[in-house]
This record gives structure tokens, sequence and C-alpha cells, in this order.
């Protein structure tokens, strides 16, 4: 992978900066921020930026308006987080592009912090339009990426400003790629990943990348069902992709071939209802009633996957192992997490679902890094070149 400059290659006194950011918070209806992960992990660039520069342009998108302006998506409940956490007032706009941006601009003073307002309000951004790219390039001298969350997509704010400015990684890009990087190109071993989450179709990219390259894969997850159907079990109402039971198939016949280990569940907990009262039980994999949905794993698998995660140098997670948003079958995931934590090697955790579990059960800190990518991570780890970083500047 071709190395990328960051904030410490590039002088920045005196100059003013636009950086891109990923502010994509929940909210509540009331407008309130539920969780700030995400303004959180782009703080070290900010305050690195207003400690350096003279003037900081910051930008984000919310929510999927495309195009259209919903008051619900503006960024004021962002604007408001921010100068709370930077111990300052920054000027939210009410526009990203026009007349009163521009004077907003122009009238900044040195030490000055405005966050222009949703992005994806003009359907220019994501089209990539370069008149879109080139007004927000005039804001500022340096062109500075954070948001690994987008670097998948060739948007005006990702990669079309990238062509006016001299454009650089932030701290928290930084550490994606040459984590995520690590993982592609020289992972030590033993490597193994989990994957888990609904569907093999979401993961079929990084799955056959991971063949080749773990000693080890882990699958957990609704998705586990699809590889245990092409065993020939029976799995009850199990959700089942039964157009990629081939696919599947030809994926533990090459982990054998190659002497994988590939680790499905050993037993479930089946419920005859996908509720908090439903009934449950804990089952073998030969022994799925066929009334029943599998909804996590069961403790066998547990030890089984926790057992094999101890021994691993490097350990990559992506997707949860059962329905963990319902506290009844949450604890597959919740366990995974705690091993991950307990693991001497080096750990990635990738993933919304997988990043909430980590963060909720309050082990992240453990974690060699939780990544805020879930698409983006995953397109990295098949190898592939994310319009976003490739165009910053080569180091």
């Amino acid at each position: 992978m071709v190395m990328k400059k960051g904030l410490n290659t590039v002088d920045l006194d005196g100059k003013s900066a636009i950086m891109r950011a990923d502010f994509n918070v929940p909210l509540d209806k009331e407008g309130r921020i539920t969780d700030d992960t995400r303004i959180r992990a782009a703080l070290p660039s900010i305050n690195y930026l207003m400690e350096k520069c003279s003037k900081l342009i910051l930008m984000s998108h919310l929510g999927r308006p495309k195009g259209q302006i919903y008051e619900e998506m503006r960024l004021a409940p962002v604007g408001k987080r921010l100068s709370e956490l930077l111990g300052k007032d920054v000027i939210v706009c009410r526009e990203s592009v026009g007349e009163e941006t521009k004077k907003i601009i122009s009238g900044m003073q040195s030490g000055d912090v405005v966050l222009l307002e949703n992005l994806r309000f003009h359907k220019e951004e994501e089209e990539n339009d370069p008149g879109f790219a080139k007004t927000l390039a005039m804001y500022a001298d340096v062109y500075v990426n954070d948001a690994f969350g987008t670097a998948h997509r060739a948007h005006a704010s990702t990669e079309g400003i990238a062509h006016y400015l001299p454009a650089v990684a932030g701290f928290l890009m930084e550490k994606e790629i040459n984590f995520l990087g690590r993982l592609v190109h020289q992972p030590e071993q033993p490597y193994m990943a989990i994957i888990g989450g609904a569907k093999v179709s979401t993961k079929i990219g990084v799955l056959e990348k991971l063949i080749d390259k773990v000693g080890a894969l882990i699958i957990g997850g609704g998705m586990a069902y699809t590889f245990l159907k092409a065993k020939g079990f029976e799995v009850g109402r199990s959700i089942v992709e039964t157009g990629k039971v081939n696919l599947a198939f030809e994926l533990i016949k090459k982990a054998d071939e190659k002497g994988i280990k590939l680790l499905l569940p050993l037993d479930h907990i089946v419920t005859d209802n996908i509720e908090e009262d439903g009934k449950t039980r804990i089952v073998d994999t030969n022994a799925i009633p066929e009334s029943m949905i599998g909804v996590d794993i069961g403790p066998k698998t547990i030890r089984a996957y926790k057992k094999e995660i101890k021994h691993g140098k490097t350990v990559l997670w992506n997707g949860p192992m059962g329905i963990f948003e319902i506290e009844k079958f949450s604890k597959g995931t919740n366990q995974i997490a705690r091993a991950l934590a307990a693991c001497a090697g080096i750990t990635v955790v990738g993933g919304g679902d997988s990043v909430a579990a980590v963060n909720k059960i309050g082990v992240a800190d453990k974690i060699s890094h939780v990544s805020t990518g879930g698409g983006a991570s995953l397109e990295l780890l098949e190898g592939r070149e994310l319009p976003g970083i490739k165009a910053l500047q080569d180091l």
C-alpha cells in the first residue's frame, strides 16, 4: 500500500485548513446526539489544526438527505457538541456553499473554527461535481481528510476537493490506513478473522480475501446458517441465503484445501420468536428444531471460539455473533468482545454492530484499533483502492 502524507508532513503555520470529518452521528427525536463517538474520534486532528493553523473549516454529512434540505438533518447539534468538547464557540453555517458562507469565512479571525452545513443537502456532493469541489477548496489553503467512514465514496468533499488543494490524511485516517493496511499486507501470524452478521452476501469480498491470508476463520451470526446449510445441516427457521449456499460450500472446500481452520457454531441459542419474551433453549448444531430460529452462539461455541482467539497474534472481528440488540441474545457477541479485549495480540474491530458491542460493555480501550468505517474498512480489507485515500498526496 502506498503511504500517504499526514498532518505532521505539511507546513500549516499561519495557513487555513478545511477538514472533512465524519460527524454522521445518531440523533433522537428531539435532535439530541445519542452517541458522540465520531465527534470525539476527530478531536486529535481538530486540536492539532487549531494549534497550527490560523483558521479551521470543518465539513461533514449527516444522514441521507439526497440533495434536499431537512431541518432534522442540520449540523447544529454537532456544532453545539463540538463547542462543548473544544471549550470554544464553533460557528455553524446555514449552508455549505453560498454568499452567506463565503462572508462568514472571509470574516474569520485567527483561531476561529467554522462548521459548514450538511454537505449532502447539495446533490453535487455525492455527484462529485467539480464546481462544488472547487468552491469548497476556495475556503482554505490545505485539505485534510479525517473521515475514513466515507473514504470509499468518490464525493466532492472526499475526492474532488483533493484535486485543488494539497491533500493530507488526518490522524484518524492515518491510523485506519496503518492498522487495516497491516492486516492486508503484513499481519503477524497466527492471524485469525471472526466474521459475523446476518448475511454472507455483504461479506463475500472480504471472506474471499481472508481465506488466502488467515490461519483460522471463525464464523458466527446469521451468516453461519448458510454455511451450516452448505454442510448439510438442517437449520430450522434460521436465516439462510439460499443463493449463497454454493458459495459457502466453495469457501469451506477452499479452507480445507489450504489447511485453514474454519470454525462454525457447535451449538446455538434458538427461539420460537425474535422478541424478549420468546421461548429459548440451547441446542447442538445437529439438533436445531424445525420450528426454531438460531439467534446466538451457544456455550460450547463460545468456549471454542475464545480458546482460538487466545492464541491469535492478529485478530480481526467484523459482525456480531447473534441478534445482540436483544439482551437475551447478546451473550455470544459480548463474550467475543471480552475475548478480544483479553487477547495479547493486535486486535482490530470493524463494523457498526461489533464496534457498538465493544463500546457497550466498556472494553473499546483494550482493543488495539476500533475502526470508524464499516463499508470502508471492508473494502480496504478486500484490497480495494478507496478513492478518498487514493486522492491524498503520497508520502
